[in-house]
């Protein structure tokens, strides 16, 4: 591998890429405690437990974003994230703010969406026992 002065970060969600870009330096939090990643790095792969991961961009800006758990793979001069649920914040103060509006909602549709489905299944366990008794 050759040395290389910065490296491409990907941020995936379920559903959508919450940043992709070149990056000088990479901050996250394992299991294990915090860690930084630099382009030249070793390559590795972690889990990622809901924190801060910050990211320094090639043109010097700092992108904070708050994650869920999730998985951070870092193979040549590509560092993959996949994360559960992640927000992008301007700052820490905004991005705390950020997190707790978006996963506390998230967290309420998600409560909503397992009642809505456990109400489904009920009613499918019940169409079944109907199935089974004898037809007078």
């Amino acid at each position: 591998m050759s040395m290389a002065p910065d490296m491409h970060v990907i941020l995936r969600l379920p559903t959508r890429t919450l940043f992709e870009g070149r990056a000088l330096r990479l901050r996250a939090v394992a299991p294990t405690g915090a860690f930084g990643i630099l382009p030249n790095h070793v390559d590795f792969v972690t889990a990622l437990v809901p924190s801060v991961l910050t990211v320094q961009t090639v043109d010097g800006v700092e992108r904070f974003f708050g994650l869920d758990e999730g998985v951070l793979l870092k193979k040549g001069h590509v560092v993959s994230v996949s994360a559960l649920r992640g927000v992008l914040g301007e700052d820490l103060l905004s991005l705390q703010q950020t997190v707790e509006s978006t996963f506390v909602q998230m967290d309420e549709e998600e409560r909503q969406a397992r009642a809505a489905l456990s109400r489904l299944e009920a009613d499918m366990v019940r169409r079944f026992a109907d199935l089974q008794r004898p037809q007078p």
